[in-house]
C-alpha cells in the first residue's frame, strides 16, 4: 500500500501532473476510438462519468447520492456481455498504469528540479555537521558504510517485462517532452511516438501466459542492473563524492562503495522445488558472464577515449612488456599457422565461414559506438549461445541473434525442448558434454574453435584501432587492449563451464577477482592524476573502476536460501545411514553436542556411497555447488524458518562436509571462503527467542572462533516482516521486531561480536514494507551502525530501480537514512511505562487479531469469498507455489497471496486489523495523553501510526462492502460488517494519537494522488466482483480467467502495489 518512491511527502506539481495524466488520457481514447469504436468508447466514458460523480459526492459528505450513483455503476457493468467486461478493464487498467507512469515522471522532476534536495547527501551531510560531527568522523563513517540491497523474486511483480520497458519508454519521452528547447516539429514527433507506445501496449498481451522459471526471474533483476544500475552508480557515487568533499574537505575513495547488491533470483528454494543445485550454478555463472560482457564494452569505449601518449614510468613499463608478449605470441602463432598441411586447411574452409569479403556496415566507427535501441544508452546484452533471448524480452518475443558474437565460434548448440528452452530453464546457450561425445569429436570441435578465432582475431584487427610499434604513441590503448582481451577470455571460460567443458587458458589470461581487473585501471587512473590530465581521469575511467569497486566480478552475488526443517531431513538420512539414530529426534543439547563434535573434526561426514532421497540429494547437491562457487559468487546462507542454535550449525557441518569432498576431489582448497550462515528469525515465537538463539550460539567456542576467524568477528540476523505479520498481525509483529533487534544487538555486545541485521521486507505495509527513509530512521538505537542489507521485492525492485534517476534517489536515501542512524541514532523509548503500554497495545491487538483469523470458525470460508484469493492462482506471476504445504488453511499460506487478496478488495485487512482494538483497549484506560506523547517523541511509534493511517487512507469501506453483499454467503456477512467496524475504530483510535482531523491529512500530495485514480479504480473493483460472480458459476472459462486477471493487473496498478 506504499506507494512507489518515498517522496510521498513532498509537494509536487500537480498542474503539470494533471496536464501529463491529460496528454496520455486523450491519446489512450483517440487510440481506443480506432481500435473499438465510438459506440463503446461512449460507454466506457459512461462508466467513468458515473465513477467520478459518485467520488465527488462522497468527497462532499452527500453518501446517499454517492451510493446511488455507485448502484447505478455496478448495474450497468452487470449487463455487460464478456467481450464488453473484457475490453473495459483492458481500458482501465491502461488508464491506470499511464496515470502511474506520470506520477513516476513528476517525482523524478521534482527531485531535479529542487535547488535543495531533503534528505540527499548534501542535505544530511551538512545537517549532521551543523550537529556538531566532526568532518572527520563523517568521512570515516560514510567510508566504512556497508550497505546492502539484497533484490528478489517474490511474487508481486504483476506486468509483464515486455510492457515494463514499453512503459518505461513512455516516460523517457514524457522526459523529452518537458525540454524548453522543442520546436512545434519536434513536439509533433513526440506525440506520434507516443500514440504509437499505446497503440502497441494495447495490441500487445497483458497476461503472462506461462509461469517464468527461475531463470527468467533472475534475468529480469539481471536486467535492472543493464538497463538502471548500471548508469545510476557512478551518478550516485559522484553525488556522494561532492557532497564529501563539500563538506570534509575530501572525496570518496575510488574503490570505496557504501552501497552493493546482493540477490536471491534463483538463489532462494525455500518452498520452491524450481530453483535447483544447477539452476543455482547456472544463474550464478550467468550473473559473472553478464558482469564481464559489460566491463568489455565500457573498455573498449575508454581504448578509443585514452588516445593521448603521456603517462607514468609504471604504465609504459607495463605497455612495453605486453607490446613484447603480444610479439612473441604472434611469432609462434604465425608458426603454427604455417605448419598447416593444406589439406587441414582445406577441410577448415569448407567447415568454417569463409572471412568477409568487405567490412561491415559500421565498421569505419570507432569500437566504443552506442547501439541505443531505445531502452537504454548501452548495446542490448548478447547472452552467451546464439539461442539465447535478450534479457529484455519474454515469451520468444524480439529478435534472434544471428550476428552474435558467438555463432561463428563453431561450437554446437544444445538441442532446445519443445518449449524452446533447456531443460534447467536457461536458454539453451551452451552443450553440456553427454556420453554420447565422442573423445576424437570433442578434440576436433575444440580444434576448430582454436583456428576460428585466429580468423576472428585476424578481422577484428581491421574493426580495432591499430597498436602502434611501440608504446611512446598510445599506452593506455595497449595496456586497455590487454584488459579486454583478458576479459574476453575469462568470458569464453564461463562459457566452456557452462557447457562443462575442461578450459585450457592459463590462469593469467583471465580474472579471477575484481582486484585483478582494478590493478591495470587503477594504474592507467593514476598515471592521468600524475601527468595533468585529472579531468580525463575522472570521466569514464573513474566511472568504470567504481563500477568495479561496486559490482565486482558477478554483479549482484547470490544468497541461498532453504526452510530449517530441510537440513533436519538430511542430517537424519545421514545418522541413520551411519547407524547413529534419527537426528530430528534427538533434544537440542545432544544435537549441539553431536554437531559440534564433527565440526571439530577433519572427516567428512558424508559418505561417498550413500544412497539418499531425491529431497536429500537436493539439498546435498546445493552444498555441493556452494563450495564450488564459494563466497567469491556467493552471499549468505540463509536458513528460513530459525528456531535454535542448532539450525545454524546443521548448515555449517554441511557446509563444512561439501567444501571437504569438494577440495579433495579437486587436490586443492575450494574457491573463496564459507558461506555466512544467516538464521531467518520469522515467526513472533521465535522472534522472541531470537537473542537467546544468538548468545547460545556465540557461547560455543568453535562457533565464535569461526566467526572471529572467516568472518571477521561479524554476525549476520535476518529478521522477517512477512510472516510474523500474518501470524499476529501488524502491530504486533512491528514490535516483537524491535524487540528482537534489540536483544540480537545485546546478546552480540556482550561476546564482542559486531552484527549485522537483513531486513526481510515486503513492498506492502502488511508485510512490512513503507518508506525506506521512515523504517530505517525508526529502528532501535545501536542496530544500524554503519551496517545494513534489506531485500526489495517484486514490483518494488521496478518501481525504485527500474529509471536511472529514481535508482539514484533511492540509493542516496538508503546511504543517509543509514548514516543518520549510526551517527545520531533514533530515540529509545523515554521511559519504561511507554515499553509497557506497547506491551499492552501489541497483547490486545494479538489477542484480537488471532480471534478473528485462526480463532473464527467461519473466517477462512468469509476469505475465500470475500477476496480473489483462490483465483490469484491463475496469475502466472512467480516460479514458487503459492503455499509451503498442501494445506487449506491459513497458516501455510504465504504471505504474499494473504496480503495480495486483501489489497484488491481493497480492505487491507492485514495492515490495520488488531490495531483498533489495542489502540482503544489502552485509550480507555485513560493513557491517550501518553499515546500522544509517544506519537510525537518515539520515531518507531511514530512511523508505526503513521504508515497504519497511510494503509487506511487507501482502505475503501464501499468497495470491501459490495464484494460481501454479492460474493459473500449471506449467513457469513455480518462477520463482514463487523470487521468494517473494526475498521472504523481503528481510523478513529489513529486520528486521536496522531492528532490529524482527516486520514492522511500530512500527506496531502498522497492523498491527492489517490483521489485522482478512484474514478478508473472504482470501476476496477465493481468489475472484478461481476467477474468473480460469473466465474465461480463457470471456472472453466477461460475469457472469464483473462478478464479477472486484468481486473487483478488494473487494481494492483491503482493501488500501486500487490502483496
Amino acid at each position: 500500500m506504499t506507494d512507489t518512491t518515498d517522496d510521498i511527502a513532498e509537494e509536487i506539481s500537480f498542474q503539470n501532473f494533471d496536464d501529463d495524466c491529460k496528454l496520455l488520457g486523450n491519446l489512450l481514447n483517440d487510440v481506443l476510438q480506432r481500435e473499438v469504436g465510438g459506440k463503446f468508447m461512449e460507454k466506457i466514458e459512461r462508466n467513468r462519468i458515473l465513477a467520478q460523480s459518485a467520488c465527488n459526492m462522497r468527497a462532499a459528505g452527500i453518501e446517499d447520492a454517492a451510493e446511488l450513483l455507485e448502484k447505478q455503476l455496478a448495474s450497468e457493468i452487470s449487463k455487460m456481455t464478456l467481450e464488453e467486461a473484457l475490453t473495459l478493464a483492458r481500458a482501465f487498467s491502461h488508464y491506470l498504469n499511464l496515470m502511474g507512469i506520470a506520477e513516476t515522471h513528476h517525482r523524478v522532476r521534482k527531485s531535479r528540479n529542487l535547488t535543495h534536495l531533503s534528505r540527499s547527501c548534501d542535505d544530511i551531510f551538512s545537517q549532521l555537521i551543523q550537529g556538531g560531527v566532526s568532518p572527520d568522523e563523517l568521512y570515516d563513517t560514510v567510508c566504512k558504510q556497508e550497505v546492502e540491497i539484497v533484490l528478489t523474486a517474490h511474487p508481486t511483480q504483476i506486468n509483464r517485462r515486455t510492457l515494463q520497458y514499453k512503459h518505461i519508454r513512455i516516460a523517457h519521452l514524457l522526459d523529452y517532452n518537458d525540454r524548453p528547447d522543442l520546436t512545434h516539429e519536434d513536439r509533433e514527433m513526440l506525440i506520434e511516438d507516443l500514440v504509437r507506445e499505446i497503440t502497441s501496449i494495447w495490441q500487445t498481451d497483458e497476461l503472462r501466459r506461462h509461469k517464468p522459471t527461475p531463470v527468467d526471474e533472475a534475468r529480469a533483476g539481471l536486467s535492472i542492473v543493464e538497463q538502471s544500475l548500471w548508469k545510476a552508480i557512478p551518478h550516485y557515487l559522484r553525488r556522494v563524492s561532492s557532497a564529501l568533499k563539500k563538506h570534509t574537505g575530501r572525496p570518496l575513495p575510488l574503490t570505496c562503495t557504501p552501497i552493493k547488491f546482493g540477490s536471491w533470483m534463483g538463489g532462494d528454494r525455500d518452498g520452491n522445488p524450481n530453483v535447483t543445485a544447477k539452476v543455482t550454478k547456472d544463474i550464478s555463472l550467468l550473473s559473472r558472464w553478464m558482469a564481464i560482457d559489460l566491463y568489455i564494452r565500457e573498455v573498449d569505449s575508454l581504448r578509443f577515449e585514452l588516445s593521448m601518449n603521456r603517462c607514468s614510468d609504471r604504465l609504459l613499463r607495463l605497455a612495453h612488456e605486453i607490446l613484447e608478449k603480444e610479439t612473441s605470441s604472434e611469432d609462434r602463432l604465425e608458426s603454427r599457422s604455417q605448419s598447416l598441411t593444406r589439406s587441414q586447411i582445406k577441410l577448415n574452409n569448407q567447415q568454417l565461414p569463409s572471412l568477409p569479403t568487405q567490412l561491415p556496415a559500421g565498421a569505419d566507427m570507432p569500437s566504443c559506438t552506442e547501439c541505443n535501441d531505445g531502452d537504454s544508452q548501452y548495446p542490448r546484452l548478447e547472452l552467451p549461445g546464439s539461442d539465447y533471448m535478450p534479457l529484455n524480452r519474454q515469451d520468444g518475443q524480439g529478435p534472434s541473434f544471428s550476428d552474435s558474437q558467438f555463432q561463428d565460434s563453431g561450437r554446437s548448440s544444445s538441442k532446445p525442448s519443445e518449449n524452446g528452452t533447456s531443460s534447467n530453464g536457461l536458454q539453451p546457450a551452451v552443450t553440456p558434454r553427454g556420453s554420447s561425445f565422442a573423445s576424437s569429436q570433442f578434440h576436433a570441435q575444440r580444434k576448430l574453435f582454436a583456428e576460428s578465432q585466429i580468423g576472428r582475431s585476424s578481422f577484428h584487427k581491421l574493426l580495432e584501432p591499430s597498436l602502434p610499434q611501440f608504446p611512446g604513441i598510445a599506452p593506455y590503448r595497449i595496456v586497455l587492449g590487454d584488459v579486454k582481451d583478458k576479459l574476453m577470455k575469462t568470458r569464453r571460460r564461463l562459457e566452456l563451464f557452462l557447457e562443462d567443458l575442461p578450459c585450457e587458458h592459463d590462469f593469467c589470461d583471465y580474472y579471477e577477482s575484481s582486484d585483478q581487473l582494478l590493478e591495470p585501471l587503477i594504474l592507467c587512473y593514476e598515471s592521468l592524476q600524475s601527468c595533468g590530465s585529472g579531468v580525463l581521469a575522472d570521466g569514464r575511467l573513474a566511472d568504470l573502476i567504481r563500477r568495479v569497486a561496486t559490482f565486482g566480478m558477478v554483479l549482484m552475488k547470490l544468497d541461498l536460501r532453504q526452510e530449517s526443517g530441510r537440513h533436519s531431513e538430511t542430517l537424519d538420512a545421514i545418522t541413520r545411514y551411519l547407524d547413529m539414530g534419527t537426528y530430528s529426534e534427538w533434544d537440542e543439547e545432544k544435537r549441539l553436542e553431536f554437531l559440534t563434535r564433527e565440526l571439530k573434526g577433519k572427516r567428512p561426514l558424508v559418505p561417498p556411497s550413500i544412497e539418499v532421497a531425491p529431497d536429500v540429494k537436493e539439498v546435498l547437491d546445493t552444498f555441493r555447488v556452494a563450495a564450488e562457487l564459494g563466497s567469491d559468487l556467493l552471499g549468505a546462507y540463509v536458513i528460513s524458518m530459525a528456531s535454535n542454535a542448532s539450525d545454524v550449525l546443521a548448515v555449517e557441518l554441511l557446509q563444512k562436509d561439501a567444501r571437504l569432498a569438494v577440495s579433495g576431489e579437486l587436490g586443492r582448497p575450494c574457491p573463496g571462503g564459507t558461506l555466512r550462515v544467516v538464521p531467518l528469525f520469522e515467526t513472533v515465537k521465535d522472534l522472541r527467542e531470537a537473542g537467546s538463539v544468538i548468545r547460545k550460539l556465540l557461547s560455543i567456542d568453535w562457533y565464535r572462533e569461526h566467526i572471529l576467524r572467516n568472518h571477521g568477528g561479524h554476525q549476520e540476523v535476518m529478521v522477517g516482516y512477512s510472516d510474523s505479520g500474518k501470524d499476529a498481525g501488524r502491530f504486533t509483529a512491528a514490535w516483537e521486531l524491535y524487540k528482537a533487534q534489540e536483544d540480537v544487538v545485546a546478546a552480540c555486545n556482550e561476546y564482542g561480536i559486531k552484527v549485522t541485521l537483513f531486513h526481510g521486507r515486503g513492498g506492502s505495509i502488511g508485510r512490512g514494507g513503507g518508506p525506506t527513509y521512515l523504517a530505517i530512521q525508526s529502528q532501535p538505537p545501536g542496530s544500524v551502525m554503519g551496517t545494513l542489507r534489506s531485500t526489495e521485492q517484486g514490483e518494488m525492485v521496478q518501481a525504485k530501480f527500474g529509471l536511472p534517476q529514481t535508482a539514484v534517489r533511492q540509493l542516496e536515501i538508503y546511504t543517509t537514512a543509514v548514516l543518520l542512524a549510526t551517527l545520531q541514532p533514533p530515540l529509545s523509548p523515554r521511559e519504561d511505562k511507554w515499553r509497557n503500554l506497547m506491551e499492552e497495545i501489541s497483547n490486545i491487538s494479538c489477542q484480537s487479531y488471532r480471534n478473528t483469523v485462526y480463532e473464527n470458525p467461519e473466517f477462512l470460508a468469509y476469505f475465500h469469498e470475500a477476496t480473489p484469493q483462490a483465483e490469484l492462482g491463475f496469475l502466472n506471476i512467480g516460479s514458487r507455489p503459492t503455499r509451503r504445504k498442501s494445506s487449506t488453511g491459513i497458516g501455510h499460506l504465504r504471505a504474499i497471496p494473504w496480503v495480495f487478496a486483501w489489497t484488491q478488495t481493497r480492505f487491507v485487512l492485514p495492515a490495520w486489523l488488531g490495531v483498533g482494538a489495542g489502540l482503544r483497549g489502552v485509550c480507555e484506560k485513560g493513557h491517550t495523553a501518553e499515546l500522544e506523547e509517544m506519537y510525537k517523541e518515539w520515531p518507531f511509534f511514530q512511523s508505526t501510526v503513521d504508515l497504519i493511517e497511510m494503509v487506511l487512507g487507501k482502505a475503501d469501506i464501499p468497495i470491501a462492502k459490495h464484494y460481501d453483499e454479492v460474493l459473500v454467503s449471506e449467513s457469513r456477512r455480518e462477520l463482514g460488517a463487523e470487521l468494517r467496524r473494526e475498521l472504523l475504530t481503528t481510523e478513529k483510535y489513529v486520528l486521536v494519537i496522531s492528532g490529524h482531523e482527516k486520514l492522511s491529512e500530512n500527506n496531502r500530495s498522497l492523498r491527492r494522488l489517490i483521489e485522482s485514480r478512484l474514478p478508473y479504480l472504482n470501476p476496477m473493483n465493481m468489475l472484478q466482483v461481476e467477474i468473480l460472480k460469473r466465474l465461480r458459476r463457470d471456472d472453466d472459462n477461460n475469457k472469464l480467467r483473462d478478464a479477472l486477471q486484468i481486473t487483478i493487473n488494473g487494481i494492483a496498478a491503482g493501488m500501486r502495489n500487490t502483496g
